[in-house]
């Protein structure tokens, strides 16, 4: 696995090597993992806006107006 060098804020990385201490893993266990949970979440966010880039879109107004009309506001 190749070594990068990272510059967390002083804050950041107190509490990254807390959870490390308490999870008994490694901060570069705990990066990835988030890491790849977030690029996991904009996948399936892409994932999402394809199977809907064809849908009908509304104005704010129009929206707002169709809400009303199913009474949910």
């Amino acid at each position: 696995m190749p070594k990068v060098t990272l510059n967390f804020e002083d804050t950041i990385l107190q509490v990254l090597k807390l959870k490390s201490s308490e999870t008994k893993q490694s901060m570069s266990e705990l990066v990835n993992d988030v890491l790849k949970a977030s690029l996991q979440e904009d996948l399936e966010d892409i994932k999402s806006w394809e199977e809907r880039k064809g849908e009908e879109t509304y104005s704010y107004e129009e929206f707002l107006e169709l809400l009303k009309k199913d009474e949910v506001i």
